[in-house]
């Protein structure tokens, strides 16, 4: 009985963990339910593709920048404070985007949503783990990527049937009464999280080219997948990479007075973490871009019947997820990690086969059988990345994940878009094939992850 108790979150920090996941849940939404309604907008605003697509690449890159504010604010602020008025922010941009007037005015309050959108997630992060403590971290970090988990799957057939039949305005205004009822109860039960460093400065020069560094690269590698001049685009690779190296010279000099502090890559589980949630991007993020597009231009299916697909996927996530957090707890991320990439294997594999024949009850098994692994990949690297830091560490832990995920799932949609696009210029009537690469690709990412999967956390020892 008591082994049982200790196996399942206490009712406290589960009650506090699903009011966070509630006001998470908008910006989660809001990253992917723009994106299929893009094409409608344009025809409402009278605006080029080109032009409102900078409604998800403002977003994406407002977030990018904020992230690195996140670290000093949770420091210097109480944390629920600090959660509350970014989600209230938040809804503020939700509001003003449905009310936009012209094109420029969307992209303008969608940079906004993003900016505060870069703020919570982050934030999220660093209270569940002061929240769960060690032996409950594994157990949390799966509860609370539940928004991750729906977002990509949900985001897509929302969206897709609000352009289809309610006005388009409903694309943002939907997060107002989830944000809403988020509200009332982070108010009601969510507790103060104290400032671990009330005289905090904020770093300035750290901010800005962390800021400048994640920016560049996410738009660089956004530019040179989409644009057929790519000078724009490898200009700014060049800059991030420079803006990159130019922090970690300055943070080897602050040291811990950075706002990342080169003390995190002393601990071996976390930069094996950190190493493998980059390499994530390819393996689990760039296939997620690959299967809508697969379904659509393969299968002919419809934008939300595509979406509706990967709902076997989802399925899989959320069936492995509470498994995941008791294991990682119980004999750390190594054991769980390791087999959940021989399961995404297992589960990514079949579509370098599949064609538009393919039986539709194979494909929604395969997926299922995906999801299960990578359920069991993103939140044992997550939870590694916090186990042994001490308490002023987690912030600015936090930081650095977000930012390494952010970058990594932009290079990894870039990379394997980049490789279908190349397959169908050289062989324009072999669609099958070209997804095939792109599939291939990603595999090839998913081995090299064991890699740096051999050095996570192993509890087996101790036990």
């Amino acid at each position: 009985m008591a082994k049982k108790e200790r196996e399942k979150l206490p009712k406290g920090i589960a009650a506090v963990a699903l009011i966070m996941v509630l006001g998470a849940l908008p910006p989660m939404l809001d990253s992917t339910i723009v994106n299929v309604a893009l094409k409608g907008l344009a025809g409402k605003f009278g605006a080029d593709l080109s032009v409102i697509q900078w409604a998800v690449t403002g977003y994406v890159l407002a977030m990018a920048i904020a992230v690195p504010f996140s670290g000093w604010l949770i420091q210097k602020f109480d944390g629920k404070r600090i959660y509350m008025g970014a989600l209230a922010m938040f809804l503020v941009g939700s509001l003003l985007s449905g009310l936009s007037w012209n094109v420029e005015s969307l992209i303008a309050f969608r940079f906004l949503q993003g900016f505060t959108a870069g703020i919570l997630m982050p934030l999220l992060s660093t209270m569940a783990v002061q929240l769960a403590g060690p032996n409950n971290l594994g157990k949390l970090m799966s509860f609370i990527g539940i928004p991750v988990v729906f977002a990509p799957i949900i985001g897509p057939v929302v969206g897709g049937l609000i352009m289809q039949y309610l006005p388009w305005q409903w694309l943002f205004l939907i997060n107002l009464p989830i944000g809403a009822i988020g509200l009332v109860f982070l108010q009601w039960k969510l507790p103060k999280f104290e400032a671990a460093n009330k005289s905090a400065k904020l770093d300035w020069p750290g901010v800005i080219l962390l800021a400048i560094a994640s920016g560049a690269l996410i738009f660089g590698v956004t530019e040179v997948i989409k644009a057929a001049d790519r000078t724009i685009g490898i200009v700014s690779l060049v800059i991030g990479g420079l803006a990159f190296l130019s922090y970690v010279f300055y943070a080897f000099r602050r040291k811990t007075k950075a706002v990342v502090s080169l003390d995190l890559f002393k601990s071996r589980n976390f930069n094996a973490a950190f190493i493998a949630l980059f390499l994530g991007g390819f393996a689990t993020n760039g296939p997620m871009l690959l299967f809508p597009m697969l379904f659509q231009n393969v299968r002919g299916l419809s934008v939300v019947m595509a979406a509706l697909w990967l709902i076997p996927q989802g399925v899989g996530m959320l069936i492995t997820r509470p498994i995941v957090g008791r294991l990682v707890d119980q004999i750390g991320a190594r054991f769980v990690v390791l087999p959940s990439i021989l399961i995404t294997l297992i589960g990514t594999l079949p579509f370098v086969f599949f064609n538009a024949n393919t039986s539709q009850w194979l494909v929604w098994a395969v997926l299922l059988v995906r999801g299960a692994g990578v359920g069991g990949f993103t939140v044992p690297l997550m939870a590694d990345c916090f186990v042994g830091l001490q308490k002023a560490q987690i912030p600015t832990a936090s930081v650095a994940t977000r930012i390494i995920q952010n970058i990594g799932g932009a290079f990894g949609s870039a990379l394997l878009a980049t490789v279908v696009s190349t397959m169908l210029a050289k062989q324009a009537d072999n669609l099958t094939g070209a997804y095939h690469a792109g599939f291939i690709t990603s595999v090839i990412f998913m081995f090299v992850g064991i890699a740096p999967a051999l050095f996570l956390t192993n509890k087996m020892k101790k036990r």
